[in-house]
């Protein structure tokens, strides 16, 4: 694989399997229905460990535009690349959606909640405020491309021996700060999705929340960008 299939393929795994974990707790008559929040951490978190295992020896498996970013501030990737990545994780993000969206059709088709079916593929905040959902991005965002700064090896990112420790740096996040947000943490997995729920047939859904898109993508560039300066303030 080259870098952008790594960092595609990657990503759509980590959105196949994080929103798929979601689509199980939330959709009407899925197996895992109701199973609830412990599920979903443990679900993602497992999801980045077996994003970042698969992809990481040909890409360093940033899976996350946050932390290439944050990697580029702090020196540890070369900013030529970071439009690449980026690119790749966002056409990743709305590949493992797609995917979502088709292995749990017949079940989108009977759920009648459609905030349930928005949470499917894309975050909402628990009490609606914008700076505060800010903050929250922010503080989740960073506690992860910091933690990333200090297991990733320079020029690349992530080696494969690092796939867990980093899938539970995500779980705790999401444990002990995702309920303000439902913790994005990663501008890829919130934005694509949200544009994939845009556009795909999914009967009954809303509106796909465009007021408060903005939040995850921009609070989570800046989590990692402050976690990469701060790596460099302390002459890491």
């Amino acid at each position: 694989m080259t870098p952008f299939i790594a960092e595609l393929v990657g990503t759509a795994m980590l959105l196949l399997l994080g929103d798929g974990v979601v689509a199980n707790v939330l959709l009407k008559g899925t197996k895992g229905e109701r199973s609830g929040w412990i599920a979903i951490t443990v679900g993602w978190g497992v999801a980045v460990f077996v994003a970042v295992f698969v992809v990481a020896p040909y890409s360093g498996a940033h899976i996350n535009p946050a932390v290439t970013l944050g990697l580029a501030v702090a020196g540890n990737f070369p900013w030529a690349d970071v439009p690449m990545y980026l690119l790749a994780q966002f056409l990743g993000g709305a590949v493992g959606a797609f995917f979502v969206w088709l292995h749990y059709r017949d079940h989108f088709s009977q759920t009648e909640d459609a905030n349930a079916m928005l949470g499917v593929f894309c975050t909402a905040p628990a009490i609606r405020n914008p700076l505060s959902n800010v903050v929250s991005e922010v503080i989740g965002t960073f506690v992860l491309v910091f933690a990333v700064l200090y297991m990733a090896e320079p020029d690349v990112g992530l080696g494969a021996l690092d796939a867990l420790p980093v899938g539970l740096v995500v779980l705790v996040i999401g444990l002990c700060l995702g309920g303000t947000t439902g913790y994005a943490i990663n501008p890829a997995r919130d934005l694509s999705p949200r544009l994939m729920h845009a556009l795909l047939p999914i009967p009954g859904k809303r509106d796909s929340d465009w007021g408060y898109a903005w939040i995850p993508v921009f609070a989570c560039f800046a989590g990692g960008a402050l976690a990469g300066a701060l790596y460099i303030l302390l002459g890491a």
